[in-house]
């Protein structure tokens, strides 16, 4: 992920169940979450474990605005959500994605 002029970051504690990336699956502990407003109305998110070099996308991303303005800034809620825990399956808490997540 390059630096880029729309972008937001911000550390976070993961859950039990960690964030799911497509890239390498779950991961749990001290990160970073990125995202990235594009010009189509689209918000790229991004996780790497905090001081880490290699950003993963979160899966789920990206996430549509759909044209809408927010009262509260879109980056803080998805970071809101993936601080939220995942749903117990088997006594095992679910890493959290954004493949339900809705800005609206």
């Amino acid at each position: 992920m390059s630096t880029k002029e729309n972008q937001k970051r911000s550390l976070m504690r993961s859950t039990v169940g960690g964030v799911m990336t497509d890239e390498v699956g779950a991961v749990t502990g001290d990160l970073e979450i990125a995202t990235r407003l594009r010009d189509a109305g689209l918000l790229d998110v991004f996780v790497r474990y905090a001081g880490g070099e290699e950003w993963y996308t979160v899966t789920g991303s990206p996430v549509s605005l759909d044209g809408r303005s927010f009262s509260t800034d879109p980056h803080e809620r998805v970071v809101e959500h993936l601080t939220t825990p995942g749903p117990v399956v088997d006594g095992n808490e679910e890493p959290v994605s954004l493949e339900e997540f809705s800005l609206a």
